[in-house]
């Protein structure tokens, strides 16, 4: 899920076409695979993401073969939380919660749709 989201993001730049790389990714634990890793060290992109207590545990008892920790900005880490409750407000409508819809499309276009509403919320709200 997260190759296919990668390669869909567009960084929008004042001028010029959007950006394909942004210049970091930040994530919870659940996205520290190697895989994923890899594939952002590859285009050049900084990982905010922890390791998991099982992954350090691995790394440790294959002692020195096992590399270096992982490395975290804990204060980037800490920026997280906006996109987080961002998704839980998408998360108030049943439909995209519980994924009622059985096309893609008509799923994306109701998070779209969601986008929309709380960015003309946004705007009306201020003064």
């Amino acid at each position: 899920m997260f190759l296919p989201l990668m390669e869909r993001l567009r960084v929008a730049r004042p001028l010029g076409r959007p950006r394909t790389r942004p210049d970091a990714v930040r994530g919870d634990k659940a996205y520290s695979s190697r895989a994923i890793r890899g594939h952002l060290r590859s285009r050049g992109i900084k990982a905010v993401i922890p390791e998991p207590s099982d992954q350090q545990g691995h790394r440790k008892r294959r002692g020195s073969r096992g590399g270096r920790p992982v490395g975290l900005d804990a204060a980037d880490y800490r920026n997280r939380n906006v996109i987080e409750r961002r998704y839980c407000q998408i998360k108030q409508w049943r439909g995209l919660a519980t994924r009622y819809d059985k096309l893609a499309i008509v799923y994306r276009a109701a998070v779209i749709l969601n986008a929309v509403i709380a960015w003309t919320r946004q705007l009306s709200d201020t003064p």
